[in-house]
């Protein structure tokens, strides 16, 4: 039996269609029919094929192990169809039928980080979508069944950003502690990852949010979820506008851009004692007078992901209906392109999910 698989042939080129052959999964793997695939930025990296490191300097993904042709997307939900031998012994194996989301972050299963639970950090990572085939395909194998999370009848196509952008700003948030409660978070960008943080943070029973992004659009629909207020960050007086919003100055601050002015605009927002949790890979570099981290002081911190138990914890909170679902977009898989081209132009609130 066929299978179509949307793959990105060359860096920087549409994605191709592809056909294979449905893989029939060996050992512990588990052979999983794909209801839904979220589209990250993370796929618009691995599409370019590079990280802005700032200063000119690119950090090939060539050079992080990253090989072409790949299948992209690591937000995936789909329908166990078969296990291998080993995985039908496996305690957590989940029955043919069953909906799942699938945690895509796997490590090597040995390394400290791997032992701490973090397989996010490996450093031999075995992530779908990035280093392995992911969800923009008809079938997906993943090589253990610990790795789905039962969805218990919860929206394939609204659970599937949890496995990107809801654990992602759910670990990043924790990052922060008791500051969530101290006063208003700052969230800048208000895409898919911010409007997920907004939920996020309600879930846990944050004080609020003060969203800043470049885009009124994307602003609109921050206030319309509930923040507290939308600055925009081209203002002159952007600083000020976030120091008086949180009264002060900001105790936590969650960049999901990651770009040199995101990056400065947090620190110079940062009441004395700020914490600064960096998300976002749009790249740059930063130039900082090293007395004022110890004098202020502040925290800078960089948050990659989450860990599996993270995702198990934020499906809890969805399926107990303490948190609600972001702002998603469904197009047909055959789209794949159209999709790309619209978050590269900066044209999407929310997530676009693409459903085979």
């Amino acid at each position: 039996m066929q299978m179509r698989c949307y793959c990105v042939i060359h860096h920087g080129k549409p994605l191709e269609l592809v056909e294979r052959d449905v893989p029939e999964p060996k050992g512990t793997e588990v052979l999983l029919r794909v209801k839904a695939a979220g589209l990250c930025h993370s796929d618009l990296h691995i599409w370019e094929g590079y990280y802005d490191l700032g200063g000119g300097k690119k950090l090939s993904l060539a050079d992080r192990g990253i090989k072409l042709p790949l299948t992209p997307s690591h937000e995936i939900c789909g329908e166990v169809v078969a296990l291998g031998p080993d995985a039908q012994a496996a305690a957590e194996a989940l029955a043919a039928g069953t909906s799942a989301v699938v945690h895509p972050w796997i490590g090597c299963g040995e390394c400290a980080a791997c032992q701490r639970g973090e397989e996010n950090i490996c450093a031999k990572p075995q992530s779908l979508g990035v280093l392995r085939d992911g969800g923009f395909a008809d079938y997906v194998i993943v090589p253990h069944p610990r790795y789905l999370v039962d969805l218990a009848g919860l929206d394939p196509v609204k659970a599937a950003p949890l496995a990107c952008a809801g654990v992602t700003t759910y670990s990043a948030v924790k990052k922060f502690g008791t500051r969530i409660h101290e006063g208003p978070v700052v969230v800048i960008g208000a895409g898919g990852l911010g409007m997920m943080a907004l939920e996020v943070l309600k879930a846990m029973g944050a004080h609020g949010a003060i969203v800043v992004d470049v885009d009124p659009a994307k602003r609109e629909a921050a206030l319309a979820a509930g923040a507290l207020a939308a600055i925009d960050a081209r203002e002159d007086d952007a600083v000020q506008q976030i120091v008086a919003a949180t009264g002060g100055g900001a105790r936590a601050v969650l960049d999901l851009v990651g770009a040199t002015p995101t990056v400065k605009l947090a620190l110079d927002s940062c009441a004395r004692g700020g914490h600064v949790v960096i998300v976002g890979l749009m790249g740059g570099d930063l130039t900082l007078s090293l007395p004022i981290i110890p004098m202020r002081p502040l925290k800078i911190e960089g948050s990659y992901v989450g860990t599996l138990p993270e995702l198990r914890e934020l499906v809890t909170l969805m399926r107990e209906g303490k948190m609600q679902p972001s702002p998603v977009s469904t197009r047909p898989l055959t789209e794949i392109n159209e999709a790309f081209e619209a978050l590269v132009q900066g044209k999407v609130v929310g997530r676009q999910v693409l459903v085979p």
